[in-house]
């Protein structure tokens, strides 16, 4: 990983500890207090066995250190069970911020971003990524404090009884850090290939079990079993290669520790054979001195060698970051683009918020007008344009034209999910100077795929406004043409809905999302395709039930049918991203152009298109 990257990667890790709140702090104070602890509790051990071997003072007079001592072994331990779990706490507090970061910025992108890569790849940043964000917040920040207090309060003790050790400590203390760094180099690289073989593999594996069906009509089954153990043996191959760095530099601090104390002590054991005599400001080596000194060793070498161990989650957290960071500063060009275009506009807005963005609150029909828009793809090639369009307050409009010609690609633009060139008003406000929020509460969209989410269908429907009583629930079920099945099911509004939609039909599913939408107090529908699941019958009802809800509110719908568009105040025909027809449809269908040739190939009743963008 290049070390810009890398350095810019650790600062924006360090940046997020604030989510952490005051746990971090605490987790760092006991170890503060376990440190001091341990100083203390060197001092008495070897005040006691100086009084009981070398001095012969009896046992009964060191009752209080005695007691002292029980007492800090106990207090010790209560430090280190309380530093682990507010360490933990510290770290789930970051994860659970992080993660909400996450869902909020795709929420903000929206689903034409979210596209863009599959599902088992926004699986893997949301879940495994910010995971292995937990020790770097739990153990490496604190101990990277701790590293420099614990081994500093401990040469601040031994350089007044004893010159020579307090330098043996303070030569080989940088040993430690050093091969830490050594081996440690290419540990956030391997990290980062590793979570990318991991996203790879999610994503793969989540697009073919989606597909498990056309995997087996086609027989693809083997090749696809082949693709899959060839990602799967490139991601146990990162894995070890990750789990090797850290196995090799836990034994080479290990090692360097031990070389460490190894020296302290030979220099003691030549002491007390007399074979060295310096160090000890000439009043001579006690057995207190070499004790004392000897029980500090390995705990002024233990902050380093953890943040040895701990290092690899600093580089495990490094290879994770660089998707959250990219993910999370990523530029909603939808709003980027919008906001520059008209940034001289908001300039001269006393009524804009603190962002330049306007609450959009009304109890009538919105009004849209589009002025030479031309709507861009979030890469910035342009789509659909230049189109000029009016959507008076309560007028109801349809949109078609041959598949790919710019439909939905203008309902996403409407919806605030691809950046524009040129003018779109809402109510005379610019759509990009608009509050999104208070934007979105006046939209109702019904899309071709309907989405339903884990939960009952009393759940779904009502999830615009919770506290819906079961009768305006119902209210809305039968208006969707489904009311009846719902009442069929044991367990009524209750009945489960699973992920992905399971436990309805796809037409039952389409119906639930349109009793959802209804239920909304829009001023301004989008649809697209919605009854493109239906059968006749539960369409002209559906269509029914769209008429009467659209009748207090504006709309804006993407249709092959031709009974809906019969309905239409206005019919707007598109073809290669521009309209090239609009009027009502009795007008179209009797001057010559697209309108009436796309006609012309269906039977009354029929759909103008299959497909549709």
């Amino acid at each position: 990983m290049d070390k810009t990257l890398e350095k810019i990667l650790g600062r924006w890790l360090k940046q997020q500890k604030s989510a952490c709140g005051i746990y971090l702090n605490l987790s760092v104070l006991f170890g503060v207090l376990t440190g001091l602890a341990l100083v203390l509790q060197a001092y008495l051990l070897a005040s006691m066995l100086q009084g009981m071997i070398i001095d012969s003072l009896p046992k009964t007079q060191f009752m209080t250190e005695f007691y002292l001592l029980a007492g800090l072994i106990v207090l010790r331990a209560l430090l280190a069970y309380g530093r682990e779990r507010i360490s933990f706490k510290a770290g789930c507090l970051l994860r659970g911020a992080i993660r909400k970061a996450v869902l909020d910025k795709l929420t903000e992108l929206g689903p034409v971003y979210i596209k863009g890569k599959p599902a088992g790849s926004w699986a893997s940043i949301v879940l495994e990524q910010v995971e292995d964000l937990q020790d770097f917040y739990a153990k490496y920040l604190p101990q990277m404090m701790l590293a420099g207090f614990i081994p500093l309060t401990i040469l601040a003790v031994v350089f007044p009884i004893n010159w020579a050790a307090g330098i043996i400590l303070l030569a080989t203390a940088p040993l430690i850090p050093l091969f830490m760094i050594l081996v440690g180099m290419g540990a956030a690289d391997a990290n980062r290939k590793n979570f990318s073989a991991l996203a790879r593999l999610s994503g793969h594996f989540m697009d073919r079990l989606k597909g498990l069906e056309t995997i087996k009509l086609f027989y693809r089954g083997d090749s696809e079993v082949k693709a899959i153990e060839t990602a799967s043996e490139e991601l146990r191959s990162r894995t070890m290669s990750v789990l090797r760095m850290a196995f090799l530099s836990s034994a080479v601090l290990e090692f360097f520790a031990a070389v460490s104390i190894a020296v302290l002590a030979v220099y003691f054991g030549f002491s007390f054979l007399d074979h060295l005599d310096f160090g000890h400001y000439g009043v001579g080596l006690t057995l207190f001195t070499g004790l004392f000194v000897l029980i500090l060793a390995p705990e002024f070498y233990q902050p380093l060698r953890d943040l040895g161990t701990h290092y690899h989650a600093k580089a495990q957290a490094v290879g994770a970051a660089e998707a959250l960071m990219e993910l999370l500063q990523h530029q909603n060009q939808a709003q980027t683009q919008n906001q520059n275009q008209n940034q001289s506009q908001n300039q001269n807005q006393a009524d804009s918020t603190e962002h330049g963005a306007k609450p959009l609150m009304s109890l009538a029909p919105l009004t849209v007008k589009l002025r030479d828009v031309r709507v861009c793809s979030l890469q910035g090639q342009p789509l659909i344009g230049p189109i000029n369009l009016d959507i008076e307050a309560g007028e109801q409009l349809a949109v078609v034209g041959p598949s790919g010609a710019g439909k939905t690609t203008l309902l996403n633009m409407l919806l605030g999910f691809l950046p524009y060139e040129g003018s779109v008003l809402i109510n005379d406000i610019e759509l990009s100077q608009l509050d999104k929020v208070s934007y979105r509460r006046q939209l109702a969209w019904l899309g071709q795929e309907p989405q339903l989410f884990h939960g009952s269908i009393f759940d779904n429907v009502a999830m615009s406004n919770p506290d819906m009583s079961e009768a305006e629930v119902y209210a809305l079920l039968d208006k969707a043409n489904i009311g009846d099945f719902v009442r069929q099911q044991a367990l009524g509004l209750v009945h489960p809905i699973d992920e992905q939609s399971a436990g309805v039909s796809v037409g039952q599913a389409q119906r639930l999302c349109l009793a959802r939408a209804l239920g909304q107090d829009a001023k301004l529908f989008l649809l697209d395709e919605p009854t493109a699941s239906l059968d006749s019958i539960s369409e002209q009802s559906v269509l029914t039930a769209l008429q009467q809800a659209t009748a207090k509110a504006s709309c804006l719908m993407v249709t092959h049918r031709l009974d809906a568009l019969k309905q239409a105040s206005k019919i707007v025909v598109l073809d290669n991203g521009a309209i090239v027809q609009q009027g009502s449809y009795q007008a179209l269908f009797n001057q010559p152009g697209l309108f009436r040739d796309m006609c012309h190939e269906l039977p009354v009743g029929g759909s103008l298109d299959e497909g549709g963008q």
